[in-house]
Formats: structure tokens, sequence, C-alpha cells
């Protein structure tokens, strides 16, 4: 059969190669992963601000690249998606270097130096919308040169971008003033932290912005003594094998207050829960269980880690930018397993705190007036027939286990869920005006667990006080201060 040869227009196809749908965030991540893929160890993210125009630096101390490597990493479009990938490489569609910096400006500059020798390319978009012909300099214009100064290490890649339209309102008539362009600058440090977090800390990678290190964040809190991990798991989903394993973050009482503000990331708790989909460790997508359960304020704690091979994007249709992935059929009915278990881990912790942890070892959730009922259907929440004091009425009713009822009562209407869900963050160092109707509730209690012989010392009674829902509002110095003047002393 007959074909005929041909050849897009330059000019709307690049227009259209710069609405693909990146952000200033994204873009830069992408960048950043070419330098990673050139097995750079230190890389250097720059913003200057100019009057007219700005200008974004990517240097790193890469493999660099030869004249023909050069060459073929400009054009667009210079690898076949679906070719296989080395082991950690991150890049997919030969389309991320070109795509990412015309979704910030028009000019794309390219200085790198493989073994000493230096190797030059532009992409000037003014002028090929002009001409509407695939014309690349071969030469960086002199000023821009000058700027981009001498790469120091025998190999490397400085990657430049002006003209920066999209970032910042080059040559229109709304420019970004100075001080929006670094707040951008300052989004994007979080994005960067967030997204290679788990690649800074495994690796000798460094990363800086402005000559400051990106510090990662970690949004799994592995580091904390209160932070609930689960067991690794691989599955196999279409011949790869995935690795998954959910978090359970600490209740904010097991937090200080920057740990708290730190851990709920720059869109907060809420919206950090859910799925987080990496791929050979570089975060891909995260904020929802796609699909698998709506978001509720109980389910912030559970964050689920899913680790995949560059093998899999094709799978799980990992788009250009990196930052959109649909889960496979195949994948959804194990992860909505996994998911639910950590989701009823977290909403436990969330309502009841029954967390473990150095804080209370012992103490589990027994003394809760209420329970989940593991039922999706019916009532969500239960009375616990195991309550201490509900166990001591059953074994003898007379007038002191009457008292108890009553208190037991009134522990049922306050530990309501319905009035747990929002309890506001408490500060800890100060004691805190209390009416003096909850003191006498707190001394009520106190009293019942230490004749009940619950409590074994002073600690665990502060312990045993601060999981009741009744008292979420109150912080440890307050607890301690009431029981303090009320002179209960726990006996040995």
């Amino acid at each position: 059969m007959e074909t005929v040869l041909t050849r897009p227009s330059a000019a709307p196809v690049i227009q259209a190669l710069r609405s693909i749908g990146y952000n200033a965030n994204t873009a830069i991540a992408d960048l950043v992963d070419n330098s990673l893929d050139a097995r750079a160890v230190k890389i250097h993210i720059n913003f200057a601000y100019g009057e007219s125009d700005g200008m974004i630096t990517i240097s790193d101390n890469g493999s660099g690249m030869d004249e023909e490597m050069l060459q073929t990493a400009m054009n667009i479009g210079s690898k076949d998606p679906r070719a296989k990938r080395g082991a950690n490489e991150l890049g997919r569609f030969g389309m991320g270097l070109k795509t990412a910096s015309f979704s910030l400006g028009k000019r794309l500059s390219v200085l790198s130096k493989k073994d000493g020798v230096y190797n030059e390319r532009c992409w000037d978009l003014d002028h090929v919308s002009e001409c509407n012909e695939w014309q690349l300099y071969t030469k960086i214009p002199a000023d821009v040169r000058t700027i981009m100064g001498e790469i120091e290490s025998e190999s490397g890649t400085i990657v430049c971008i002006d003209k920066l339209d999209r970032f910042m309102g080059y040559g229109g008539k709304r420019k970004l003033k100075e001080t929006s362009f670094y707040n951008k600058v300052a989004r994007i440090n979080r994005h960067l932290e967030f997204v290679f977090h788990s690649i800074l800390e495994k690796s000798e990678v460094e990363m800086f912005i402005n000559g400051k290190e990106i510090v990662p964040w970690d949004p799994f809190m592995r580091y904390h003594p209160n932070t609930m991990e689960g067991e690794m798991q691989m599955l196999r989903i279409n011949e790869n094998r995935i690795k998954v394993q959910y978090f359970i973050l600490p209740h904010a009482s097991h937090l200080t207050e920057p740990e708290y503000k730190k851990a709920g990331g720059y869109k907060g708790w809420r919206d950090h829960q859910g799925l987080y989909i990496y791929r050979e460790n570089r975060l891909l997508y995260f904020g929802d269980w796609m699909g698998l359960f709506p978001k509720d304020a109980a389910s912030q704690l559970a964050r689920v880690r899913i680790d995949l091979p560059n093998a899999a994007d094709s799978d799980w249709q990992v788009d250009i930018k990196k930052s959109g992935i649909n889960l496979p059929e195949d994948a959804k009915r194990r992860l909505e397993a996994i998911s639910s278990i950590a989701r009823k881990v977290s909403r436990d912790i969330f309502y009841f705190r029954t967390q473990p942890g150095p804080r209370n070892p012992s103490i589990k959730g027994s003394l809760n007036t209420w329970e989940q009922s593991g039922s999706e259907d019916g009532p969500q929440f239960i009375l616990n027939r195991n309550h201490p004091i509900l166990s001591e009425l059953l074994k003898n009713l007379d007038d002191e286990n009457a008292k108890l009822l009553n208190l037991y009562l009134k522990f049922v209407q306050l530990g309501s869920p319905s009035n747990i869900i929002d309890s506001p963050k408490v500060p800890e160092e100060e004691v805190q005006d209390v009416p003096d109707s909850q003191k006498e509730l707190v001394i009520q209690f106190a009293s019942s667990m230490l004749k009940l012989n619950v409590a074994e010392n002073e600690e665990q009674l502060y312990n045993i006080l601060l999981t009741q829902p009744a008292f979420d509002g109150l912080n440890r110095a307050t607890i301690k201060a009431i029981t303090t003047e009320a002179n209960l002393i726990v006996s040995n």
C-alpha cells in the first residue's frame, strides 16, 4: 500500500507540548530526574530573579553527554517508551527535558561536558514559532553562556531555562513580583524534599536550591517511636514484583507541636492520607485512596507505600509528567485489603488512642467506653463490655457500684465518637484553666481506677486518664496537677 511521509508543523506542536499539564513543581522534579539518571551525586538548582526576566539553572556532576548524546537528548521524543529501561532509570518517554523546560520558559539551553569536552545545544521557541521549523541552535547565546559558567568536574551538565513566560510572566503585562517569585521557589523546595525523600535518604545524592540543601521529608515518620509499621508484602502484578507496606502515624497526643505540624505536610493531615506510589524510589502519586475508599478524618493516620519498578509503567499507566497514574485492575483487590487493615488501625488510634509505645506500653484501649464494631453496615461504635468498671458492676451491683454506674454512663456520653472527632491540639508545657466540674470528673475517674487497682503507679494513672476521650482537651501537666491537688496516691 502506498504511503506518504508527513511532517508536523513545528510551531503548533511546540505550543501543544507546552500544555501537557506540568506545574512548576512537577516540571522541576522531572528535570532533576535527568540528573539522577546521569548518576549525579550533587545537583544544584538555582532560581534568579530579574527585572524583565528570570533564569532557572540545574547543574550536576553526572556522566555528561558527548555531542551525539546531547543531540539525541534535545530531539523531541528521543526514546521509545516501550523499550526496556535500565535498573533505577527514571526516564521513560525521552520528552521530559524538553516538555518540562518549555512549560516554564521559551528558551532551553543545555551545556554538557563529558571527559573534559564541552558540547552545547539551544532551543528557542520564539525562533521556532517564527520559522515554523524544527531548527535547533548548535550554540548557546553568548550572554546566556556567560551566565551559565563552567562545569568544574570532569563531566556534568548545566540545563538553563529563561524567557520564563509561564513561570513568571516574561513578555507579558503582569510579571511576577520578586516576593511571589521566591515564594514559588519555596513551594518547589517543599515538593522536592517530598518527592525525592527516599532517594536522598538512601543514597549519597545531595540536592540544593539556591545554595541551601534540600532536607528529605519522610511522610511515614519512621523515625518516631510511636509510628506503627505494617509487614512488607510482595505482590506480583502482571509479572512485576510490587512492594507494599502500610504505616500508621502517631496520634497527635504523642507528638510535639512542631512534629504535628511537620507531619501534616503542605496539604494537611487529611489530604496526606492514602496511597503513596513510588517508582524506583521516586514519589509519583499521593494524597488519596484512588477510588478504593473515600477520605475521612479517622483514616488520616494511615499511609500506604507502594514501590514499583520502571518495568511496570505500562501496567500502571505512568504519564509523561510522572505525576499521573492508574491502578491496574489486578492490583485493586489486594491493595484494598491491605489498605482496609491500615484504615481500621488508624480509626482505632484516632478515636481511642489505642496506640502502643514507650509512653504507654501496657494500656491498649481496654478502658474505652466505645469500640468499633468492625462492620461496614449498621452501628460503627458499640459499648465496651469489657470495661473494668462495667465488669465490676456485673459481679456485684450494690450502692457503691451504683455510683460507678453513674460514672460509667457519664463516660458513655462524653466518649461518644461524635464528640471526639475534632479534638483540638493542646500545649503540653503549662497547666490549663479547667472548670471545677471537669476537675471533679477527673478525680472521680482516677479514684475509681485506683480503687480497682487498674493503675500500678502515678505514671500509668496519667496515661490511663490521657487515653480517655472525655479528657481529650487536657494535657499531662493539667492531669498531674488535678490528681496531686486531690492527694490521689497510687499504693504499691
